[in-house]
């Protein structure tokens, strides 16, 4: 298998290469050195052939059944009979990254980026074989299973708490779910049939994970120091540049991109990881609703989903619409062929390289507004052309108001289209629905693509799931997103369609007859690749 580069959300670059047994993962922001031993980590994954044979037999668990195949190297994902560990990792000189302060935390980083990259992959055929299944039922009649890979507790897994840790940052799964009579931890009891599955790897927000390695001091890597200027001679004006969340001042990590926008997804200054989980439920009345207080959404400009599309090329990212006079800039990911490191002394940045990330080629977003609503194609379903005071009051009153913000979507930084992001229980969806339709934090969201560069139906349908996606990701609680578009718009509901949605029925509003479409988290499997 010829090597292949991964691109992880954060805008980091794994390069992947087939070695015995297995695979080894190479850090490209950290291959400085030229060492036989890069940072990066190596991991063991085989294949059994006869695993997704007869799944369940007469109703029985899966896990209790002798599971008997073939092993051979890996060739191309099965849907059940991968078998997967870590074998060795190799760290990044002391001497430029301080080690990580929590050894498991850092294993937990390697096995997302490989579950990513595997999740990559292939779909393995979803039919499974089953006792008593009928042999002349054509295969898209058979039933479907999960795509799960297993973990082996093997190599760096076999640590005795290292397993049992994992699962409980979700990342890592068990069917069985019982304590288990053994008192010896070290048994492997309970621990010895793990496994992660693509449903599941796609619901964990991947802010859980990735993190920085803290440069050291004297770090000779300009694109790894905090600190401007040379090694050993920081002064009193670089020490005032080196403010933690100045944008553009993020050093790199293991996983960490040379340039973030600030307050973006995996933008850290204190190189921790930038998850935190919802707030607790409390609830407040809003015109005579009863609703949960809503979280603040990002900050104007603030980039807050941000995912390479493999399929287009490009890095898909979405941020908060601005009223500000200049187009925020972006310095998240792009692709292309911008170095991966910089040299060292040379006192030259990423972020200071010419790009789109900090070129304010764009126009700002009033005026990106003000052209898309006065296409005739976006009016004829929006309604909101006239003159530019027209959108510039639609965007102020999107961001002044409590259960919706308006975001811009990007294509490697420039702008294709407006959406906006609402819960639907306080909005005027929710006045046209039933208790039963909808719970207290499922979304909803309207969606534009202005630029005709960026139409086309694939494009729809990775844009269109990876809001769902953010959605799941977004809060835990979310079980349902819905739309709302015109019953004409067959197109649109059609795309719709295609990414898992269902029409359930349709709602007559003043202004419109409208199909509600739904999506529920639990049929949902992965984003659009």
């Amino acid at each position: 298998m010829a090597p292949s580069l991964v691109h992880l959300p954060n805008g980091q670059t794994l390069t992947v290469s087939s070695v015995f047994a297995g695979f080894s993962f190479k850090a490209n922001d950290l291959n400085v050195h030229n060492s036989a031993f890069p940072p990066g980590w190596t991991i063991i994954i085989e294949s059994q052939d006869d695993l997704d044979d007869e799944i369940a037999v007469d109703g029985q668990e899966s896990h209790d059944i002798p599971r008997k195949g073939h092993t051979r190297r890996f060739r191309n994902p099965t849907l059940h009979g991968d078998n997967l560990f870590i074998s060795s990792i190799s760290n990044p000189s002391n001497t430029d990254f301080k080690p990580a302060t929590s050894p498991t935390r850092q294993i937990a980083m390697m096995l997302w980026a490989t579950l990513w990259w595997y999740f990559h992959q292939p779909k393995p055929n979803p039919h499974i074989t089953t006792k008593g299944l009928n042999d002349q039922i054509p295969e898209d009649g058979r039933p479907k299973g999960d795509w799960r890979i297993n973990i082996k507790r093997e190599g760096i897994f076999k640590g005795r708490h290292l397993l049992p840790k994992l699962e409980r940052m979700g990342i890592i799964t068990s069917e069985d779910s019982c304590v288990g009579e053994s008192i010896d931890d070290r048994s492997g009891e309970g621990w010895m049939k793990m496994f992660a599955s693509q449903r599941g790897f796609w619901l964990i927000d991947p802010r859980i994970f990735l993190f920085t390695l803290s440069p050291t001091t004297h770090s000779p890597f300009p694109g790894a120091s905090p600190y401007p200027s040379r090694p050993g001679s920081p002064n009193r004006d670089s020490f005032a540049l080196s403010k933690p969340d100045a944008p553009g001042d993020i050093p790199p990590g293991l996983m960490t991109p040379q340039a973030q926008s600030p307050g973006g997804p995996f933008a850290s200054g204190s190189h921790l990881p930038t998850y935190y989980p919802p707030p607790p439920t409390i609830f407040s009345i809003t015109n005579n609703i009863r609703h949960p207080i809503r979280q603040k959404p990002p900050a104007q400009g603030e980039t807050f989903y941000t995912r390479y599309i493999h399929s287009v090329g490009q890095f898909l990212s979405f941020r908060v619409a601005s009223l500000s006079h200049k187009s925020p800039a972006y310095r998240g990911p792009v692709s292309g062929s911008t170095p991966s490191f910089l040299p060292p002394g040379s006192g030259v940045t990423q972020g200071s390289l010419p790009s789109i990330a900090n070129m304010t080629i764009n126009p700002n977003d009033t005026d990106l507004l003000h052209t898309w609503m006065n296409d005739p194609r976006v009016n004829a379903l929006f309604g909101m052309a006239g003159p530019r005071s027209v959108q510039e009051k639609m965007l102020r009153d999107a961001l002044n108001t409590k259960h919706s913000f308006p975001v811009i979507g990007c294509w490697d930084g420039k702008p294709f289209g407006y959406f906006e992001l609402y819960w639907v229980k306080e909005d005027r969806l929710g006045r046209y629905l039933s208790s039963h339709d909808y719970g207290n934090w499922d979304r909803a969201f309207h969606a534009l693509v202005g630029e005709q560069e960026f139409r086309g139906p694939h494009r729809v349908k990775v844009w269109m799931s990876a809001l769902v996606h953010y959605c799941w990701l977004a809060d835990p609680r979310t079980e349902r997103v819905l739309l709302e578009p015109r019953v004409d718009n067959t197109k649109f509901i059609n795309y719709l369609q295609d990414v898992g949605f269902y029409k359930e029925r349709e709602i007559a509003f003043p202004h419109k007859q409208a199909a509600l479409m739904k999506i529920r988290r639990e049929g949902w499997e992965a984003p659009v690749l």
